[in-house]
């Protein structure tokens, strides 16, 4: 199961409308945004896997808004594609100056766009596209939509299989309950904060099947995290 987060940051609803479709039918979780100032505050928040930044925009434009997320060390590595109606040879040098990754002047080709996507995501990102996962003795394969431990299957249930796999995907990482949330269960839907427990504690049951070590870690006052040792 192959599901990079991309944020869209574009003013022009149809053209929003068309990059969410075309992006949510490949297996994407989508964020579209309007104004390049929401974007900014949106990125603070949560960093994607890659954002997709029109060049005109209302407050902020895409130009700026890529030169400051060059200067933070949370997105100065995020690939960026610049999306814009200046096709001069000059704008191309001065987007990909700021610290655009790729450039796609409109109007273009829904297989063009999306071939950039997938090209920006395996040189940026391997991580994302690799369809199995692994920490300790933990294998998800993304693709077959199976878990294994010490090579026995473990029978999970989508939600569970989806909490599993975001974690596997930043070992280490203490991710709040309401971080869980949004990024499991998306960022649109009102789910209780404690919800997060009980699919913690299923998956924690399924996974170390009451005789495992638990690789599942609460960390008091602050979440979950998976870890090896």
């Amino acid at each position: 199961m192959i599901s990079p987060k991309i944020m869209v940051v574009e003013d022009e609803e149809p053209l929003g409308v068309l990059l969410r479709y075309n992006l949510e039918s490949e297996g994407y979780q989508v964020e579209v945004v309007t104004r390049g100032d929401e974007a900014e505050i949106r990125l603070q928040e949560n960093v994607p896997d890659l954002l997709v930044l029109d060049w005109m925009l209302p407050a902020v434009s895409g130009i700026e808004l890529c030169r400051r997320l060059r200067m933070r060390p949370e997105t100065e590595r995020l690939p960026v594609i610049m999306l814009t109606a200046r096709g001069e040879e000059s704008d191309r040098v001065r987007g990909l100056s700021t610290g655009a990754d790729d450039y796609l002047v409109k109007p273009f080709s829904t297989p063009e766009f999306m071939a950039r996507v997938k090209a920006l995501l395996r040189r940026a990102k391997p991580e994302v596209l690799s369809s199995v996962l692994k920490v300790g003795d933990i294998v998800l394969d993304r693709e077959a939509h199976r878990v294994y431990r010490r090579k026995s299957e473990i029978k999970l249930g989508p939600t569970e299989f989806r909490l599993l796999e975001f974690m596997m995907r930043h070992p280490g990482r203490v991710f709040s309950r309401s971080q869980l949330l949004d990024n499991v269960w998306g960022e649109t839907i009102y789910i209780d904060e404690r919800t997060v427990d009980v699919h913690v504690g299923r998956l924690r049951k399924a996974v170390n099947n009451g005789r495992m070590p638990d690789v599942i870690r609460t960390i008091r006052g602050s979440g979950y995290a998976i870890r090896e040792d």
